[in-house]
């Protein structure tokens, strides 16, 4: 079972969309066979737990029918669970998070931090497993519309305590509850370099941070001149390598990212600045 308290690298979240519409990667593993595949490579590639999704949540992005999902979603979870695999399902419905935690998955990664479904807290409560709470502000239609904010890092830590208490009120344990502060979710690219430059604040929080920013758009506008479109999503993994090695100095639990091998490449160079051998040890 992977352990929720923050160790001296963050764990590795490989992210298999099972999706034909991802922004990351096209709907290239959106055939379950595929999925499986590729879910195998990220283990190999050092993921300590794979995200399995059926529902893209890139701005913009329409609902799939629930059928659709499950029918997406759990074929992926039983096979990888089934190998030894930590599974995570990333779903915002309770049926879909029940269907793939009888299928083997191990907690429930919910963008919506359990606003989207009502019934999605009692379902973890009752189930013991751990729960990733995401910041959320709306679906995918509509939520960069609501990317408003006084002092956007203040907010999102005000709003995340008042998701925890009502978690918590719903039966979840409080030290089940895995917090995420939903990098590029009605947030603009300020906003995201404002909440990775100020994680020591996220992480006083006092649960485990998941750190999500993965091929993300403010990532794929570095370097690229005012007006320009942004770099395509799988030329961003440099950056967001970058990225998982600054949570590593920062205390986050886990990094959720596509390129598995760039980040564990990174978070090496982490350890070793840590060592004063320089050696590493995993």
């Amino acid at each position: 079972m992977i352990s929720l308290v923050a160790g001296p690298r963050p764990l590795v979240m490989g992210v298999v969309n099972v999706t034909p519409d991802s922004f990351s990667d096209g709907g290239a593993w959106f055939e379950p066979d595929a999925a499986i595949a590729h879910g195998r490579e990220l283990v190999a590639a050092g993921a300590d737990l794979i995200d399995v999704g059926g529902e893209s949540t890139r701005p913009g992005a329409v609902r799939p029918p629930v059928e659709e999902e499950l029918r997406r979603v759990v074929p992926v979870v039983q096979a990888l669970a089934a190998e030894g695999a930590v599974i995570s399902i990333d779903t915002m419905r309770a049926s879909v998070a029940s269907a793939a935690l009888d299928a083997g998955a191990a907690l429930v990664n919910d963008v919506s931090g359990g606003l989207a479904d009502g019934e999605m807290a009692a379902l973890v409560a009752q189930a013991g497993v751990p729960f990733i709470a995401m910041h959320w502000r709306g679906h995918s239609t509509d939520m960069q519309s609501r990317a408003v904010y006084d002092d956007v890092v203040a907010d999102v830590c005000t709003e995340l305590r008042a998701r925890v208490e009502a978690l918590q009120d719903s039966g979840i344990h409080p030290e089940n509850i895995i917090l995420d502060p939903g990098f590029g979710f009605a947030k603009n690219a300020e906003h995201n370099w404002a909440l990775l430059r100020r994680l020591d604040e996220l992480v006083a929080l006092g649960h485990p941070l998941l750190v999500g920013t993965s091929r993300k758009t403010f990532l794929g506008r570095l370097g690229r001149p005012e007006g320009a479109e942004p770099s395509p999503a799988t030329e961003r993994d440099l950056t967001t390598a970058v990225t998982s090695f600054h949570a590593a100095r920062h205390g986050a639990w886990a990094v959720r990212v596509h390129d598995v091998a760039a980040t564990v490449q990174a978070l090496d160079v982490a350890d070793a600045l840590k060592s004063p051998d320089g050696k590493v040890g995993s």
